[in-house]
């Protein structure tokens, strides 16, 4: 499946040895803080990890795998000068800048589950609260933002150092049921989309960063099979037709990731405002598609129904890696452009000359 394929194979080569040089470097994993709030357990693993990667070769593979994560999960979080050797020992192009990442996190791909898995596409909700749920189950207490990535990453990098240092099997089967679930009910079923934005929009600092996690999660995905149905967010996730009479409902809808199946962000509708020559109204996303609507509804609905065909494609990529996750996502954007095609007929009937 083109570049998803490909990533079983660079992620073999970024796991190790290459990020073995900075593990080893940081057996204390002072570079592995991810938030200022994250529990203690998760940020510092064993050092004993460390040290016994230089006698067993297969556990080191998953040590320096670990820390790849936790490396992961700190470079999504605001530049500081202590990141820069973690960007260097995985190879990440040029350097973090202040002001490509407040435009990347904080003003174009929030980086928290709840925004691609919530009914509103905002931040909290039930979304969030299954997350915090899951870190409940683990016996952990879930930090402010239990379903920011940074967390999510040094969580599953925590999960994947307990399981390695478990030597009774069936403990050690727990823990990896544990890795497990986090992966396919909380990181594979909103990270895809996630990514394949972040590729298209971000500098390449932070497209070298998207890249590098995507091959991870590919090579996870193959190591964990998927269980059995859809994760509980997506078998929740609300399937209803929006009015199209109420325009608020129908921009919310747009809006909502895991209703529409696409990601819409900031840049997006600049890019479509420049293509189709329309004014271009500085606010929020919601009301920046409101005064496109008004202007030029035909315009920008047939733009919006190429977006959802767009995205069907990109969740297609993905089929191979997340199978039934990535279908449903295929049907989300499928079901748009059929909602989007109604609104589409119905904004042309409304100028068609009288006969």
């Amino acid at each position: 499946m083109g570049d998803v394929a490909h990533g079983r194979r660079r992620a073999l080569r970024l796991g190790w040895p290459r990020y073995q040089r900075l593990a080893l470097n940081d057996p204390t994993r002072r570079l592995a803080l991810t938030r200022s709030n994250a529990p203690t357990l998760l940020v510092h693993a064993p050092a004993q990890a460390l040290q016994g990667s230089v006698h067993a070769p297969d556990g080191a593979f998953v040590t320096g795998r670990a820390e790849l994560f936790r490396a992961l999960g700190v470079l999504c979080e605001p530049p500081d000068p202590a990141h820069r050797a973690l960007a260097e020992a995985i190879d990440l192009p040029g350097r973090a800048l202040d002001h490509e990442h407040t435009d990347v996190f904080l003003f174009q791909l929030y980086p928290y589950a709840s925004v691609y898995l919530g009914a509103e596409g905002m931040l909290g909700g039930e979304a969030r609260d299954r997350v915090a749920g899951f870190w409940r189950a683990l016996e952990l207490s879930p930090p402010a933002e239990p379903d920011h990535l940074a967390a999510l990453l040094s969580l599953y990098a925590s999960l994947m150092d307990a399981e390695q240092n478990e030597t009774h099997p069936a403990r050690r089967l727990m823990r990896r049921e544990s890795r497990k679930a986090l992966l396919w009910e909380h990181l594979l079923i909103w990270l895809p989309a996630y990514i394949d934005k972040m590729k298209e929009i971000a500098p390449p600092f932070y497209e070298g960063w998207a890249e590098v996690l995507e091959s991870m999660l590919v090579s996870e995905a193959t190591a964990l099979e998927s269980q059995e149905g859809l994760p509980l967010h997506l078998r929740s996730a609300l399937a209803e037709v929006p009015s199209l009479e109420g325009g608020k409902q129908f921009i919310s809808w747009l809006l909502a990731p895991v209703r529409s199946g696409m990601v819409l962000v900031r840049s997006d509708l600049q890019r479509a405002t420049a293509n189709l020559g329309l004014g271009l109204r500085v606010g929020e996303r919601r009301w920046v598609l409101e005064s496109l609507l008004g202007q030029d509804p035909e315009a920008i609905l047939s733009w919006l129904a190429s977006e959802t065909r767009r995205w069907a494609g990109l969740h297609r990529r993905w089929l191979p890696v997340t199978g039934d996750v990535a279908r449903f996502w295929i049907e989300r954007a499928e079901a748009a452009e059929s909602v989007i095609g109604e609104a589409l007929a119905e904004a042309r009937s409304l100028v068609a000359p009288q006969t």
